[in-house]
């Protein structure tokens, strides 16, 4: 073991500066070796070793050492080494791949950070530079980034308001200092809301299809890993002892992403649903806050990262080499292209949870801390809680979202062509993290190993987890069989269904007339206070130069007429509003 002397995230953000700078293949090798780097450095650096610093005149730890950020770092770095390899074999620009690599560092910064102050500084930083990774791309990414920096920034100053609360309830931006997470009543509110844009609470989720489908297929890799999962490291920062809410709010989301990805053909759209879905596992083993759901959870993130990965990666290869994004104009694809049909089969069954793959390892955590760990809530049915069967249904709906993604793209009829499969890069990259999606559901005690609790231990967490047990099993194979037969009775009606609003469907046109209605009212307002000004100047002038013939202008009129447009209304109404509230608020 190895005390800290730099945070891992400073080898990643220079990487980041010098990749524009070299030659493409340069760049690229030395942005892998970086960001690889950091899995062996976080591996040895031993548990309870911090790097304290100064940062605004406050104290604070750069690098903190504990089981939740280790098993954070060391995911991290392997999956954005894994992602720069993709990216150079897909054809990524090097300034997409030095953004990527900036956001990968501020990444790691954020989970490594031991206080507050530190996460939410590499927070917003993260927020910027992920911004930058999709505008990068241009043409529609460049709105959908505009509204993810929008929703990002509305979230990040949530949460530094809920910081800036929790620092006058404690005196202190480290973690230590209040063991219960967020102090007082508005602090844990605020974290809430602000981490609940990051990890897509259902009302705050909509960024997430928006934006993952838009900028270049290599982007979307590092997109699908980063800011979620963050987020949930971040909600267990600020609720270590869990909340009954926010558990609830997982099991919903569960169910919400995976119904909303079910109706999706656009490849990249269908997963990012899913990200909300799988995310919902893990914050409901944040919210049940017992030690088997949060081991659960931190399984989960690592799992997710892996399968989510290679689920992007595959879905890559197949636009990168048809140019098409909707299963609509795909099919027959898996005879074209069988590693790649492979790789996605792997992905598949991870997410879906099924036996011998990682995702069914993680997911039988967190559904077990749902069951012994958890108040049965209103819907609970028989020995199933509430939140237990929210988990289950949202199992159903991830395979059939999959069973409906490899049939239409990879099955079902024929591709209009021929096409190749993924070349030699994207294939070492999705046979890499396959093979470790395989591994940690064979073995999976390696997965154990990882996490911050013993989860086969009864002294340590509630019940002691055994993965590989008959009711596992055949709960896993029962939700499979419900969802090959339920693929099967609404085939036919799926195919037919159109896009299915969201709610940005509401809050997109809102926000736009909205603003604009603002900004003309304001335009408006300002116009009539500078014709005023004018007016009022004019008719002084004229006093003091011609009184008399001013003021025999003025007897002579027999009437006054006042017109005025829509605009000026508008502002004299706005007037009127602020000189009657002005005195109600002061």
């Amino acid at each position: 073991m190895v005390d800290p002397v730099v945070p891992p995230f400073v080898p990643v953000l220079l990487a980041a500066l010098v990749l524009p700078f070299v030659s493409r293949r340069v760049g690229h090798a030395f942005g892998a070796l970086a960001t690889g780097a950091v899995v062996p450095y976080v591996w040895l650096t031993a548990e309870g070793g911090h790097l304290p610093a100064q940062l605004f005149g406050f104290d604070v730890v750069l690098y903190n050492v504990d089981g939740f950020s280790s098993l954070m770092g060391l995911i991290f770095g392997f999956i954005g080494a894994v992602a720069v390899v993709y990216s150079y074999y897909s054809e990524a620009e090097s300034i997409q791949t030095a953004f990527a690599l900036s956001y990968v560092g501020t990444s790691i910064g954020a989970v490594f950070g031991g206080d507050w102050l530190t996460l939410v500084f590499f927070w917003e930083l993260m927020a910027i530079t992920s911004t930058l990774l999709v505008w990068h791309y241009g043409g529609r990414a460049v709105r959908a980034g505009f509204r993810y920096a929008l929703l990002h920034g509305i979230g990040g100053t949530l949460l530094l308001g809920a910081v800036v609360w929790h620092y006058v309830e404690v005196g202190s931006f480290l973690f230590t200092a209040a063991e219960s997470g967020m102090a007082g009543e508005v602090a844990p509110l605020l974290a809430a809301l602000g981490i609940g844009v990051n990890v897509g609470f259902v009302g705050l989720h909509a960024w997430l299809p928006d934006t993952y489908p838009r900028p270049h297929v290599a982007a979307s890799v590092f997109l699908c890993v980063y800011t979620t999962k963050t987020g949930v490291y971040g909600m267990y920062r600020a609720f270590p002892e869990g909340h009954t809410a926010i558990a609830y709010m997982g099991g919903v989301m569960a169910v919400f992403g995976a119904t909303y990805a079910l109706f999706q053909n656009d490849m990249r759209r269908l997963l990012s649903y899913h990200i909300q879905s799988q995310v919902g596992y893990m914050i409901a083993g944040i919210g049940i806050g017992t030690t088997l759901g949060q081991a659960g959870a931190m399984a989960h993130v690592f799992n997710h990262i892996l399968y989510k990965g290679l689920l992007f990666m595959t879905a890559g290869v197949v636009i990168y080499r048809t140019g098409k994004e909707s299963l609509k104009k795909l099919g027959g694809l898996g005879r074209e292209m069988p590693i790649t049909a492979g790789a996605f089969t792997v992905a598949a069954l991870s997410i879906a949870g099924f036996p011998l793959f990682n995702g069914f390892v993680s997911k039988g955590i967190v559904v077990s801390a749902s069951h012994y760990d958890f108040a049965d809530g209103p819907l609970a049915v028989g020995e199933f809680t509430t939140l237990e069967l929210l988990l289950l249904a949202g199992g159903v709906g991830t395979f059939l979202s999959f069973i409906k993604f490899g049939y239409y793209a990879f099955l079902h009829g024929e591709y209009d062509g021929s096409v190749a499969d993924a070349n030699r890069g994207q294939t070492v990259a999705m046979v890499t993290v396959a093979a470790l999606c395989v591994f940690y559901g064979v073995f999976d005690s390696a997965l154990f190993a990882l996490l911050p609790y013993d989860v086969t231990t009864e002294t340590v967490v509630s019940h002691e987890y055994v993965t590989y047990t008959v009711d596992h099993v055949k709960e896993s194979l029962i939700l499979a069989a419900i969802a090959l037969v339920g693929f099967v009775v609404i085939k036919k009606p799926l195919s037919a269904l159109g896009q299915v609003p969201d709610v940005d469907r509401l809050y997109n046109p809102l926000a736009l007339y909205g603003g604009r209605a603002v900004v003309v009212a304001l335009t408006e307002l300002y116009a009539a206070a500078d014709r005023g000004a004018v007016a009022v100047a004019r008719g002084t002038t004229a006093l003091a130069t011609r009184p008399e013939e001013t003021l025999a202008r003025y007897r002579d009129a027999d009437r006054v007429t006042v017109r005025s447009g829509i605009g000026v209304s508008v502002a004299l109404v706005v007037l009127v509003l602020v000189a009657v509230l002005t005195p109600l608020l002061i």
